[in-house]
């Protein structure tokens, strides 16, 4: 359900594992092509340890940092753990206390096509 959102509140960053590279690609690819986010960076390989149903694991994932816009926030944040491949993706977001000028227009920009 899309809820009405008024003009930019400012940057915002979602971070989020994957298991593979391909599998972030295709995650930032819809999530562009909803005009939920305005860019992806997809990080290399990384090595995560971690603890998940009682048991320590470790294993090979990539990162992925999503910028938006903080009234996009909580929308891309449902959006990418319907889509994200993991049973229970670790998906955190945050707002931007501060950003350059032209960073928080273009993320802005985010909200105003999606009133359009």
């Amino acid at each position: 359900m899309t809820q009405p959102i008024s003009a930019g509140q400012g940057p915002a960053l979602i971070w989020a594992p994957f298991a593979d590279p391909a599998s972030a690609e295709a995650a930032a690819a819809t999530l562009l092509d909803e005009g939920l986010i305005a860019c992806a960076n997809i990080l290399p390989a990384m090595r995560s340890l971690y603890i998940w149903q009682g048991e320590r694991g470790a294993g090979e994932e990539c990162g992925a940092l999503f910028k938006t816009d903080a009234a996009l926030l909580d929308a891309v944040i449902a959006r990418l753990a319907e889509i994200h491949p993991y049973e229970v993706p670790a998906i955190t977001g945050w707002r931007c206390d501060a950003a350059a000028p032209a960073t928080a227009a273009w993320l802005g920009g985010l909200v105003s096509r999606r009133e359009d």
